[in-house]
């Protein structure tokens, strides 16, 4: 019944939810033993039916109770169209960011307010003006009028590392980009291509760089019905205290695969062993642009799903999550649904997981557009 009752109706409702998507087949590069397919999510439309309850002080049981099955399920798309919008903000402000540039390709996008402070590091960054037919030399993009690029003395990517990293750490002191990592992301034109300079993960929104990540639906399959393992983040994170979140989430740093950092990450944040974590099985990616203020997110999120056996208690090791709890898929639909509870680009991730696996939400809204 479920294949041939749900695969066009699935189809129709994808297309209704996210009418910008675009899929590259075959995508590889994140060197996985599965190609990937890229989700890019990006959409205008707007709505205002999500509960104002915030995240931090609240219990995960509080949260999700919010989503059991005697409230009622969604009757449409606004709530899931909702979650789309929040990680796609200010994509109209575009314009007002200059291109970044690197060895004649744009890289990135950095807001004036920046390329202010970015001036007093004549040695590092230039700020450049184009002429009329001059527009030819940036091969990913054309019509723009000045743009930031490094300085030419800095030609390979261990001296760009090096200079551009001096500024970050000014700027940090200087009370400009804040919460530094000390984690490496890589620059790149392309997904697995060239390297052309690091750049500290605290700083790629303020420069407009792309940053890659890996995110994971940990599931349980129970009398037929698949709940999702939930993880509520510690209250001390830095970014999105006590929100509900991914079994397993993590950036994509520096000189490791997408395989073993999702490897890494089970073991760090829900104590997978590895022999389990190597069964999670990559599915996509999705992909959003948020601008907020003057920084730019370009994120590139790689899926993986992993099946779990019915015994299996995650645990938390780097005391980034406060709890897991064990979700039927459906409470979790009218929890994303319904609240902004949940990590903004979580949510996108497990939408998708919602019509890949022909989940109960679909079923209800089967139901509202067809009945």
């Amino acid at each position: 019944m479920g294949t041939k009752l749900f695969s066009p109706k699935i189809t129709y409702l994808h297309s209704r939810l996210m009418p910008h998507l675009q899929f590259q087949a075959g995508h590889s590069g994140c060197n996985v033993e599965r190609p990937f397919a890229m989700l890019n999510i990006i959409s205008r439309k707007t709505s205002r039916r999500n509960c104002s309850v915030r995240a931090s002080g609240i219990s995960i049981e509080e949260m999700l109770s919010i989503g059991q099955l005697q409230d009622q399920p969604p009757v449409d798309l606004e709530g899931f169209m909702d979650k789309v919008s929040l990680c796609n903000r200010g994509i109209e402000k575009k314009s007002e960011f200059l291109p970044f540039v690197v060895e004649k390709n744009i890289v990135g996008y950095i807001h004036p307010s920046i390329v202010e402070h970015l001036k007093q590091f004549e040695d590092v960054f230039t700020i450049q003006s184009t002429v009329e037919g001059q527009n030819a030399m940036f091969t990913n993009e054309t019509h723009i009028n000045s743009f930031v690029t490094l300085h030419h003395q800095l030609k390979t990517a261990d001296e760009r590392t090096e200079a551009v990293g001096v500024a970050i750490k000014w700027l940090n002191k200087a009370g400009i980009i804040l919460g530094l990592r000390n984690e490496l992301n890589p620059v790149v034109l392309t997904f697995g291509g060239e390297l052309l300079f690091s750049l500290e993960r605290a700083a790629v929104p303020y420069f407009g760089t792309k940053a890659y990540g890996v995110h994971m639906n940990g599931y349980v399959n129970i009398g037929g019905e698949k709940s999702l393992w939930i993880g509520k983040r510690s209250e001390t994170k830095s970014t999105f205290p006590g929100m509900l979140d991914h079994l397993v989430a993590g950036g994509l740093p520096k000189g490791i695969t997408c395989k073993e950092n999702m490897i890494k990450e089970c073991s760090e944040e829900a104590g997978i062993p590895r022999n389990v974590a190597e069964m999670a099985v990559p599915v996509g990616a999705v992909s959003y642009e948020d601008i907020y203020r003057n920084c730019f997110k370009r994120d590139v999120l790689f899926c993986y799903d992993l099946l779990l056996p019915h015994d299996f208690r995650p645990r938390n090791i780097d005391g980034e999550v406060e709890r897991f709890m064990l979700v039927p898929v459906s409470q979790v639909a009218n929890v994303i649904y319904k609240t902004k509870l949940y990590k903004p680009n979580c949510s996108l991730v497990i939408i998708d997981f919602f019509f890949r696996h022909g989940s109960l939400v679909v079923i209800f809204l089967l139901l509202s557009i067809f009945y």
